[in-house]
């Protein structure tokens, strides 16, 4: 079996607050730390931010233990209240790169909120996808993350 060049991982989920209320938790890197799957992982993880909050050109770099390693991620897009494109790079435990897109979708009184990550596989995520696809790997931190945003955002 040959392994795809690229990757996408994707979670959706509802949530009963309005389009606006969800999204400036995802466009300001200072809410993350209250819905990030990863906080929790390193709870005394290095964090700097650069830019404005909610603007193009945002940015929030992390350096943490083995769990979270060293990356930063850069807002490259924003349609507010509806998408939030981010580019995102590994730094360690090993160099990648991918694009994850947020969508705001309203529904009936709330939300819908898918959170999308694509890339191409590195050296290192094809020997690791021999064990567990990406999907296996990230989708169920998305989906953690998610389960905290609803809380965050329906408190």
């Amino acid at each position: 079996m040959v392994m795809a060049a690229t990757y996408e991982v994707e979670r959706t989920t509802s949530i009963d607050a309005p389009p606006a209320e969800v999204f400036k938790h995802l466009s300001d890197y200072h809410e993350w730390g209250a819905w990030s799957p990863w906080d929790d992982m390193d709870p005394s993880m290095a964090k700097s931010y650069t830019g404005e909050s909610g603007q193009v050109g945002a940015g929030y770099h992390w350096t943490g233990n083995r769990k979270v390693g060293e990356g930063r991620m850069t807002t490259t897009g924003i349609d507010e209240p509806n998408r939030l494109d981010i580019k995102l790079e590994f730094i360690k435990p090993f160099k990648s790169e991918s694009e994850t897109t947020f969508l705001v979708e309203p529904r009936d009184e709330g939300s819908t909120v898918t959170w999308r990550m694509n890339g191409n596989h590195t050296w290192m995520s094809r020997i690791m996808g021999i064990f567990k696809s990406m999907d296996s790997l990230v989708g169920p931190d998305f989906e953690k993350g998610l389960a905290k945003l609803k809380r965050v955002c329906e408190a």
